[in-house]
């Protein structure tokens, strides 16, 4: 069976954002509490290690000697950390906008306009007589979902401004003519 364009769009694969929770939900005797455990031990370990590093940073040495500590990094590096990571954040920003920026094709391509999943007319419908994209304008009809060409679009858009445009370049032409002529 052929996809029509509204088949691509409503996908309710397990996989998709769109696709509807199981219901009735699953017992609670059923599921697993391993992820409740998992992120209670994250969450109490990131304050212990954070409260350690802030004692390792402000403390005193005769202090951390004194509870048995022989041996800890550098005081520069309560320094060097943060520093390194704020530099890390940054630099992933700017890598990202650029692999973005890199990714975009240029103005003059057709992947600036479109994209792979276009919805055209097929090509019996292009074929015939009819035009696919005014079957909206018959009574009660439910026309199929296309894309719209940007050829289209501009010419409904822009009709005003090109006809001015023409008459001015037909203006321009007959002015030149004229001036050869002489």
């Amino acid at each position: 069976m052929a996809e029509t364009p509204s088949s691509l769009l409503l996908d309710n694969t397990p996989r998709s954002p769109t696709a509807p929770h199981r219901w009735p939900p699953e017992p609670e005797d059923t599921r697993s509490r391993a992820s409740e455990f998992y992120g209670f031990v994250a969450w109490t370990s990131t304050y212990l290690l954070f409260v350690l590093y802030v004692l390792w940073a402000v403390l005193p040495d005769e202090w951390i000697v004194w509870t048995g500590v022989t041996w800890y990094p550098n005081r520069e590096w309560a320094i060097l950390i943060p520093s390194w990571t704020v530099v890390v954040v940054i630099l992933t920003y700017i890598t990202y906008s650029a692999l973005a920026i890199r990714a975009t094709p240029a103005f003059d391509e057709m992947n600036a306009i479109t994209d792979s999943r276009v919805a055209l007319p097929s090509s019996e419908d292009r074929d015939s007589n009819h035009n696919p994209y005014l079957e909206s304008v018959k009574p009660n009809a439910i026309p199929e979902l296309y894309d719209i060409p940007i050829g289209m679009v501009n010419s409904v858009l822009y009709h005003e401004a090109l006809e001015r445009a023409a008459l001015k370049a037909r203006a321009r032409r007959q002015v030149q003519d004229q001036g050869l002529e002489t």
